[in-house]
């Protein structure tokens, strides 16, 4: 027989988890309903919604997708403000993907410094990267800029060789340009010297790098890619 105390606690026990779950909000349930049909080891970091078409924020890692309250469909792509013409979506990847700049390792990276150095930025790189060869030329044009060079060797096995005989020499910074613009390699390096492969491999990963180069300003936002001199010199003028 079930006694009243029973119904009581069972009763109870119903209205908490109501409770809960209504406190939890939908942005719980879309979770829920989501993260099993995105793939095997995906995770959802956080559901919120956003003040534009009924649409919520999915963040997954640095990206963000949108979904219905639902979380039945899933929209991959960007949203634009058309009164501002403001890009809603990237001011979001660039407000998540923002880093302390002063926690930065800089005794792992190679220092260039040109004109007066005030301006700072920081660069992943990888030796068999055309495009961060490329960049390496327009830092080559620009004055007045400081550079921190991070070797992130990703593209092959051969690049952390590249760079250990590059990190080893007697001046960094003059082997890396040698190498990256003009193609001169430089001197295998000492049996005893050894290079921070692995310490700036760990900060590329957790910083979400995945792909070079990718250019880091004091302010704690980045730019991937090969930028041009116009939008490196325009981007730095932006930072107060």
């Amino acid at each position: 027989m079930i006694t009243l105390t029973r119904l009581a606690a069972a009763a109870l026990l119903c209205l908490t988890a109501t409770a809960a779950s209504a406190q939890a909000g939908p942005e719980a349930a879309i979770k829920k309903a989501l993260e099993p049909r995105l793939g095997e080891g995906i995770k959802v970091d956080s559901v919120a919604k956003t003040p534009y078409g009924g649409l919520y924020e999915v963040r997954i890692g640095g990206d963000i997708f949108y979904t219905d309250a639902k979380g039945e469909y899933l929209f991959i792509g960007r949203v634009v403000d058309t009164k501002t013409m403001q890009d809603q979506t990237k001011a979001r990847v660039d407000e998540i993907n923002k880093i302390k700049f002063s926690e930065l390792p800089l005794d792992a990276a190679m220092k260039m410094v040109k004109g007066n150095g005030k301006r700072v930025i920081a660069v992943f790189e990888d030796p068999n990267c055309g495009y961060c060869k490329r960049f390496r030329q327009t830092l080559n044009d620009m004055d007045n800029v400081t550079v921190y060079t991070f070797m992130y060797n990703i593209l092959s096995e051969d690049s952390v060789t590249k760079s250990r005989n590059i990190w080893c020499s007697a001046d960094r910074v003059k082997a890396w340009d040698d190498w990256m613009l003009n193609g001169k390699a430089a001197a295998p390096a000492p049996a005893n010297c050894t290079a921070p492969h692995e310490k700036v491999f760990a900060l590329g990963q957790k910083y979400k790098v995945t792909g070079t180069p990718t250019v880091f300003f004091t302010d704690g936002t980045r730019i991937p890619g090969a930028v041009d001199i116009k939008a490196l010199e325009s981007k730095l003028a932006s930072i107060k």
